[in-house]
């Protein structure tokens, strides 16, 4: 199967399973990747921060991709991450998706750096150059400390594989913007607890980390908004799911509670990789409650019809 790349749907960033010595665990891995597709979800995402991207080393990254689509077989269409400090480890991670034939590439601004919009466009122009596949750009400035701005926009649209961005700045009015003066730019939302708000304005895509346990439930609000425009059965999902978002988006252990949500789930994804450290036993007992509740409320939802 071959999939000509279109960003709509619920793209989940895949969590990495570890041994308790930090390696990975491959087979956890195979039985997340079996579980999304069997539930819904529209496609992957390897070496996104979900995925502990930055405790890796390149390498490690590329291995993680190739598995993935190795595993895949072609049933469902996967992303690869290319974010890195470094030009040279973010153009060696396009080349290798290409060479993996990977559907498409996630571009984030490199960290730390503190680029200019002109330095920013630069550096994207150069791993679109090397991989010359669908691009997606991620707009995170919380973690890369700058956002993609017009200039950076105007720049980087040009070249004909950027078509679409992930806008996780959590600025309401960056999707005003997007959605005014970049239509041609498919519109991807990437902070949770905006999903409503991102889906109202024509984003047909979320990229959100709390499908690797709550697949069915991410994608019963995508379709009933964006497939049946359905808001007011969404606003009730959306206020059902609320809880979880505030957990996810504002609790400061953002990975730690996605993996123990997923091994919660019943598929165990082990440990962090440092400087990280797992969920504490109130932590975990507060995100447990909330996923019970949600998921019991969204099921009487569903139940109505």
């Amino acid at each position: 199967m071959t999939f000509r790349f279109t960003l709509e749907g619920v793209y989940t960033p895949i969590v990495t399973p570890l041994n308790e010595d930090y390696s990975f665990d491959l087979d956890g891995l195979a039985d997340v990747i079996d579980d999304l597709v069997a539930k819904g979800v529209h496609g992957l995402i390897s070496g996104g921060s979900t995925g502990e991207n930055y405790a890796q080393t390149t390498e490690e990254r590329i291995e993680l991709a190739r598995f993935t689509k190795d595993y895949l077989k072609g049933r469902l269409p996967l992303i690869m991450g290319t974010g890195a400090m470094r030009t040279e480890d973010s153009i060696a991670l396009a080349t290798a998706a290409r060479e993996m034939k990977a559907d498409a590439l996630l571009l984030g601004t490199p960290p730390y750096s503190v680029p200019t919009e002109r330095e920013n466009a630069l550096n994207a122009l150069a791993i679109d150059r090397a991989a010359d596949l669908p691009i997606v750009l991620y707009n995170y400035p919380g973690r890369m400390g700058v956002s993609m701005g017009e200039e950076f926009l105007n720049r980087v649209c040009r070249s004909r594989n950027v078509i679409g961005i992930k806008e996780s700045s959590g600025d309401i009015n960056r999707v005003h913007l997007l959605a005014r003066e970049y239509p041609h730019i498919q519109m991807s939302c990437g902070m949770d607890d905006q999903a409503l708000e991102f889906f109202a304005w024509g984003a047909r895509s979320w990229i959100c980390a709390g499908s690797n346990f709550l697949p069915e439930e991410h994608v019963y609000l995508y379709e009933t908004c964006v497939l049946n425009g359905d808001f007011s059965k969404g606003r009730r999902i959306m206020s059902a799911m609320m809880p979880l978002m505030r957990v996810l988006e504002q609790g400061g252990k953002f990975i730690q509670a996605v993996k123990h949500g997923t091994t919660y789930s019943g598929l165990p994804t082990g440990t962090m990789r440092p400087p990280l450290k797992g969920l504490n036993k109130d932590e975990k007992r507060e995100l447990e409650q909330v996923i019970c509740v949600l998921k019991k409320t969204i099921a009487s939802i569903k139940a109505e019809g």
